[in-house]
């Protein structure tokens, strides 16, 4: 499954990710590579948690890029 992933640098320099799609489910990292992998990790233990509770799995988000001319 993919979900998509909202990556922002804070005011310390860390990079913070979350996903939409999961509420709660926030990790972070050093580098952006970081932060990538530990959210990663925490959308498998966050869906392994939803199915051990017996709770629905949200579908994941799609979206699409667009770009615009100015």
């Amino acid at each position: 499954m993919k979900y998509r992933v909202l990556i922002e640098q804070d005011e310390e320099g860390v990079f913070v990710a979350e996903v939409p799609a999961l509420p709660g489910c926030i990790s972070q990292g050093q580098t952006r590579a970081q932060a990538i992998e530990n959210i990663k990790e925490a959308i498998a233990l966050y869906l392994e948690s939803l199915e051990a509770h017996n709770e629905a799995v949200p579908p994941p988000i799609t979206e699409e890029l667009v770009e615009v001319g100015a």
